[in-house]
């Protein structure tokens, strides 16, 4: 995905819009991007930096190619690519090595003159059989800790250029979405896998019924977080291919621009943007998953369920994480909530209140407790994992 720096976003009459490269406007991107990607697949061995240059002298004649679209470019390609890394420190010792002897040598000139009689070539050949090392491996290896110096080991690529402009455009989506403070989902056909997908990314949400076959999903944007900003940011940014894959939809979002101000950003599926989407593991549902399996199909008489079930009190929606059946009819449901924060919680709890003719736990994370700050009562706290014991014992209360 893009970084927030890699925005490229257009304000206009109370609305944003970010950066789309169109069929009928730039067609003739679809070159540029077949050129890009072959940059990058003959460029193995090649630096980090010089790729990247590569990229823009491609686009430099390129009359409306703002330097933001040529760096979103670049991190795009990166994102595909693999590159050297100097795990053991290497190019660190190589430096101290190189240095300390050249240092006897200094200083260095282009051609020695009557004080100054070290010629910098003639040092590096000294240099080079001292080490061992042809001095082009050593200039190629000195900085090898860093970025822009890494060499590209593997590139996977894209299909073909149209697949990276859409992916570019996408992206441009996603960065915008870094600035957002919120969001709603109207969904009608596709509602229950857009909620999963919104559970599975941890993001914030409620839930309302509009109508017998609608719902709308009301999002807490990264701006609107007061810690883990990044990270929600990033969970919520990967929403968004999901919810492009799914039918039936119109996402708003309200998001800050660079002045302060609000400005807003609406998308529906007549958008024509595509999805890259690979399976929902991609999401990180770990906390779901090792309950689950600690859990297991049955224990104590009752059966974990996780298929979703969709509750109702008026217009006001809850849909649990996992359900818990009894051998005795009993029946209780879960909901786990990752990112938090106080006002989200107490309307949770606000909701859930709404619904206490069933029974119903809350697993909140902790690690977003403030200093002495306690969870409230009846609330199951965990760090990596849900104790299965404290939800068999909340299980049991009457």
């Amino acid at each position: 995905m893009l970084r927030a720096e890699h925005a490229f976003v257009v304000y206009e009459g109370g609305r944003a819009f970010p950066d789309r490269l169109t069929r009928q406007r730039h067609a003739h991107y679809v070159e540029h991007a077949e050129r890009m990607l072959a940059v990058y697949r003959s460029g193995i061995g090649t630096t980090r930096r010089e790729l990247h240059q590569s990229v823009q002298n491609l686009l430099a004649a390129e009359p409306d190619c703002d330097h933001r679209r040529i760096a979103a470019f670049c991190k795009l390609l990166d994102d595909q690519a693999e590159f050297e890394k100097d795990r053991r420190g290497r190019a660190a010792e190589l430096r101290l090595r190189i240095f300390s002897s050249a240092a006897k040598y200094h200083p260095l000139v282009s051609r020695p003159q009557h004080l100054l009689e070290r010629a910098e070539h003639e040092v590096k050949n000294l240099l080079a059989t001292e080490v061992g090392m042809p001095w082009p491996r050593i200039d190629a290896a000195l900085y090898a800790d860093v970025i822009d110096f890494q060499p590209l080991k593997k590139f996977d690529g894209y299909a073909d250029g149209p697949a990276l402009l859409a992916r570019y455009n996408v992206a441009q989506l996603q960065a915008c979405l870094y600035r957002a403070e919120s969001m709603s989902v109207t969904a009608s056909r596709d509602f229950k896998t857009i909620l999963r997908y919104a559970k599975l990314a941890r993001l914030l949400h409620e839930i309302r019924r509009l109508g017998p076959e609608q719902y709308r999903i009301d999002l807490a944007g990264p701006t609107a977080i007061l810690s883990s900003t990044r990270r929600y940011g990033v969970s919520f940014a990967r929403f968004l291919p999901a919810l492009l894959a799914c039918e039936g939809w119109t996402m708003r979002a309200v998001v800050r621009t660079p002045w302060g101000n609000t400005a807003r950003l609406v998308c529906n599926p007549d958008d024509g943007l595509c999805s890259h989407m690979p399976p929902p593991e991609e999401f990180d549902s770990i906390v779901e998953e090792n309950f689950a399996t600690a859990f297991g199909a049955e224990r104590d008489g009752w059966r974990l369920i996780r298929e979703g079930t969709i509750l109702h009190e008026g217009q006001t929606t809850f849909v649990p994480d996992f359900v818990f059946r009894h051998a005795d009819g009993r029946e209780a449901f879960m909901e786990i909530v990752g990112f938090w924060t106080p006002q989200y919680l107490e309307k949770k709890r606000q909701t859930l209140r709404r619904f206490q003719r069933y029974k119903v736990l809350l697993a909140v994370a902790k690690q977003f407790l403030r200093k002495e700050e306690a969870l409230p009562e009846g609330v199951i706290g965990y760090a990596k994992a849900i104790s299965v014991e404290s939800v068999l014992g909340m299980l049991e209360q009457r």
